[in-house]
């Protein structure tokens, strides 16, 4: 039985994902307030658009990956513009009986300097594909001030 990933448009802005095995009985359950609680409160407007998968390991795990997507990261999915398999990590085979999901998705040059910015690390690396060095540093002063600990006082006894 083939399942599917899907991306509804709620009238919020926003893009919801789930998976099931029939995207039009999905969506009426979510379009009749049936459906996930997040589209209850977030009225769906229409399937943005639904990709085929083997089994429900596999859309359970593509699932995974793509909620991590801000929504227009997910309208790129839908628009073709990104594909799905972008989104998951790859996959290492390491024998012919065992694979290994090390990498994960591809990720642009901004990308890599967000997530080390926001991580505080230093970052160097090569992209291949674009063939741009990205150097992070981080600020001097990135650690956190010290909370100052209260001092206890001696408590009188209850009467």
């Amino acid at each position: 039985m083939s399942w599917y990933l899907y991306l509804i448009e709620c009238e919020d802005g926003s893009v919801y994902t789930g998976i099931t095995t029939d995207v039009d009985a999905r969506f009426a359950q979510h379009a009749n307030g049936t459906g996930a609680r997040y589209t209850r409160s977030r009225k769906p407007r229409a399937v943005l658009a639904s990709f085929e998968l083997a089994d429900r390991s596999s859309a359970s795990r593509a699932e995974y990956w793509v909620k991590r997507l801000t929504p227009a990261q997910k309208r790129e999915l839908a628009g073709g513009r990104r594909s799905l398999d972008s989104v998951l990590p790859a996959v290492i085979v390491v024998d012919d009986d065992k694979t290994i999901e090390a990498i994960e998705p591809a990720v642009t040059p901004i990308d890599m300097v967000i997530d080390a910015a926001l991580a505080q690390v230093p970052l160097a690396a090569t992209t291949p594909e674009v063939g741009i060095e990205v150097q992070v540093e981080p600020a001097l002063d990135a650690t956190p001030p010290k909370r100052a600990r209260r001092s206890r006082t001696a408590r009188s006894p209850r009467a």
